[in-house]
This record gives structure tokens, sequence and C-alpha cells, in this order.
């Protein structure tokens, strides 16, 4: 297993990695709304989300992946309201590329964001 860090994400705020390579795939961790001083988008949930696609897109990327290489993804939002909002910038980054997805609505993210979202990609 592989441990990937790019100074193009914000660090991980807990003792975890921001993803692992491991078998040809890369897993993220979940990345919710923080740049890369660690500091929260200020915003709503489409800066949020647009947001944490930048934060995906350089792990990815150092991962030797990318957005289009994406198998599944989790997505987390503090609120099921925030869904259409969310999925309108989802599919801006994705396009017609349409991975595998679970959304769940829970009671808080970390650091009261909006939406955390980690996935699974192929190297």
């Amino acid at each position: 297993m592989q441990p990937i860090f790019t100074p193009n994400a914000p660090e991980a705020i807990g003792p975890y990695s921001q993803a692992i390579v491991h078998n040809g795939l890369v897993y993220t961790s979940g990345q919710i709304a923080l740049n890369t001083q660690g500091v929260m988008s200020e915003g709503d949930i489409e800066a949020q989300t647009k947001q944490v696609f930048m934060n995906l897109k350089a792990i990815l990327e150092q991962a030797g992946s990318s957005l289009q290489k994406v198998i599944k993804t989790s997505v987390f939002l503090s609120d099921m309201e925030h869904f259409n909002a969310m999925n309108a910038v989802y599919a801006e980054y994705f396009g017609n590329h349409k991975p595998a997805r679970s959304t769940i609505a829970v009671k808080t993210l970390p650091k009261n964001a909006l939406v955390e979202i980690e996935c699974i990609a192929a190297i």
C-alpha cells in the first residue's frame, strides 16, 4: 500500500492519508471544502462542492489517476435539501462519465462542512 500526498490539496486533519494506492486502485479519504491552507471554503453548497472536487482532482492526479477514472463515489450531505445543488456541480465535474454513487445524509460533517466526498478510482 502506498500513501498519497499532494500539497495541492489540504493535509489530512487527522491520523489518515489523503489517499492510498493499492492493486491499481486509488482510495481517497473523504474531502471537505478545505483549501490548501486548511481553511474552510466560505459559501453555499455549490461553492463547497467545487472546492471538494478541486481537492479530489489534485489527489487523484498525484496518484496517477483522474476524475474520468473514478469507479465509485460516496457523497455525504449535512442536509438532503442540498442534493439538487450538489448534484448539478457533481455533473459538471464528471460530464458524461457516471461512476457508481451512494449519497447519504448525515447529522454533521467535520468542521461543519455541507458536503464530503470520497472516491475509488482506477490508475
